[in-house]
């Protein structure tokens, strides 16, 4: 219990580097850069149809000094007026922040709302904290995944849901739960359901 103990801390230590990683991504993509809906017809401003879509598209933004802060791509956006969101396909984002991580979010479909409270991945959603080397003052970092179905994350209260099957991997560590919730706030980690860990003791080989 002790090991299962040292290992989840050091899970639930690394989860937020990705956490914020997402929600930056997120936050990002409502800056309103995206073409301007079109005024549609008073009879129709209730239908359920997109009033502007971008195909095979890439945004970027970058710091005060020109480097690349934060990338989205997408095979297609539809702007829906009706709910005021957007419904991305495809969509893969990709986040640096100022110390060199680089943090990667995939999903078969994304849909965010107009002011980025909140962010929900669909299908193969994956994010990924890439491994970060020693360097002057800062230990080496493993990677980090986080793997579902379906991700839902808050960005305004800084929370992450799952209510399916969800993986967590740190290095050789290994985590698998029915669902989870994440409370970066108070950085407290819960998984539901039926909970398995691996975590390879350190003399294993690789």
């Amino acid at each position: 219990m002790r090991v299962i103990r040292q290992g989840w801390e050091q899970l639930t230590l690394y989860l937020p580097v990705a956490l914020m990683g997402l929600l930056a991504l997120g936050s990002w993509w409502l800056v309103r850069n995206a073409p301007q809906p079109l005024q549609l017809a008073e009879e129709r401003q209730w239908e359920h149809q997109p009033d502007y879509s971008m195909k095979s598209f890439s945004m970027k933004s970058f710091d005060a000094v020109g480097r690349l802060q934060n990338e989205m791509q997408g095979e297609e956006a539809r702007h829906y007026p009706d709910t005021d969101r957007i419904e991305i396909d495809r969509v893969r984002m990709r986040s640096i922040d100022p110390e060199g991580r680089v943090t990667v979010a995939t999903a078969d479909r994304a849909l965010t709302n107009a002011d980025g409270s909140e962010v929900q991945l669909f299908g193969h959603a994956v994010v990924t904290r890439e491994p970060l080397p020693a360097r002057s003052g800062m230990s080496a970092q493993p990677r980090l995944e986080l793997r579902s179905e379906f991700l839902h994350a808050f960005t305004r209260t800084g929370r992450l849901r799952s209510n399916r099957p969800v993986t967590l991997t740190r290095d050789q560590d290994r985590f698998t739960a029915d669902g989870m919730e994440y409370d970066n706030l108070d950085q407290v980690l819960q998984l539901h359901g039926r909970v398995r860990g691996l975590l390879p003791s350190p003399g294993a080989a690789q």
